[in-house]
């Protein structure tokens, strides 16, 4: 199964996402793989046996969002150094989405740029991190910042490394496929709230829709001029939950999912989202282990965490909230009246 990305807006680049089995790889020049302790010891002699290269390099960084940082480029960056890469050399991000943003980020850098391919092994990579070319790290503003949209020359989704995956990591993943039905597919919404994501079949059906969509909106738009910023549904208030827990309480997804519940509230104070629709969908999450509650001590501060944010431009804050389930809207005009009431109700309970 394979699904095409054709960037045509800004640059003619074209390469395949694949939701298979992974083939087998040949190389013609030195290769990297950058992966962490945990993947390696799950998968890595798998991969090592389906690629063939002349030089053949393994790098290990600490597994944690808290080591996304310039600290864990500059190791791998040595790395190639180290080992004499050139400019035809090629890297392999083999893990989550930290190694995927990583991984793209450095290839970007090292010699001003050199080849990159994606192999993700967590749900939310296959369905989100690898596709559409976004890379970077976190600084002690935010998540994200530093970064730069670097496109890799194909994405190999495997669904099988999902079988060691612990099932919160799973779950993480599975709050990005409730990000892309809500706001683009209320009949793939519809089926996820009857889905066994147990099934591998059922599962595979999930991601290539997931994929699908994410394909889409970035053939569209890869800079995020436009459409694609409403794949940061959900991303706005949990990026400051994960800034505020200093990345060590929640996985990227988990805060993706308190975040879509905050923004299903702010669009039900707008008259764009039904309690109902709200309901469904925190409802959902549930069903997979997902976390919906968070407590604000501090709205004003939360609230100011919000200028961090990329899409917030000229002192205003962009929200991607909801429009009706599948539906979505861009809303940068919101009274900070209004958005503090919403985050009250995530306050302390008087």
């Amino acid at each position: 199964m394979i699904v095409p990305i054709h960037l045509e807006q800004t640059q003619d680049i074209t390469y395949d996402i694949v939701i298979d089995r992974l083939p087998k790889l040949t190389f013609h020049t030195k290769v990297a793989i950058v992966t962490n302790p945990t993947v390696a010891g799950y998968h890595l002699d798998t991969l090592l046996n389906h690629i063939e290269a002349p030089q053949l390099d393994v790098v290990t960084i600490p597994d944690g969002e808290e080591y996304k940082n310039l600290e864990t480029i500059e190791t791998i960056l040595n790395e190639l150094f180290e080992h004499k890469f050139d400019r035809k050399s090629l890297l392999i991000a083999f893990g989550g989405g930290v190694i995927g943003d990583m991984t793209g980020f450095t290839a970007s850098l090292y010699q001003r740029g050199i080849d990159f391919i994606q192999i993700p092994t967590t749900l939310l990579s296959q369905v989100d991190a690898s596709v559409g070319g976004k890379t970077g790290v976190n600084n002690k503003y935010g998540k994200n910042l530093i970064g730069a949209f670097y496109q890799p020359k194909a994405v190999y989704i495997d669904p099988t490394f999902l079988r060691t995956l612990p099932p919160r990591e799973f779950a993480a993943g599975v709050a990005e496929i409730v990000k892309m039905a809500v706001m683009f597919d209320k009949a793939y919404f519809e089926f996820l709230e009857h889905a066994d994501l147990s099934d591998e079949e059922v599962l595979k059906e999930a991601i290539r829709r997931s994929v699908e969509l994410k394909a889409w909106v970035v053939n569209q738009d890869e800079k995020e001029a436009g459409i694609r910023a409403v794949l940061n549904y959900g991303h706005t208030f949990g990026h400051v939950v994960e800034n505020e827990t200093a990345y060590k309480t929640y996985l990227h997804g988990e805060a993706v999912a308190i975040g879509m519940v905050m923004a299903n509230a702010l669009a039900q104070e707008l008259g764009l989202f039904t309690q109902e629709e709200a309901e469904r969908v925190k409802a959902l999450l549930e069903k997979f282990d997902l976390p919906t509650d968070y407590l604000i001590r501090d709205v004003d501060d939360f609230y100011e965490h919000f200028f961090l944010d990329k899409k917030s431009a000229n002192n205003r804050i962009k929200f991607i909230l909801p429009d009706g389930m599948g539906g979505h809207k861009m809303v940068s005009d919101i009274d900070e009246t209004v958005v503090k009431k919403v985050l009250r109700q995530f306050g302390e309970k008087g």
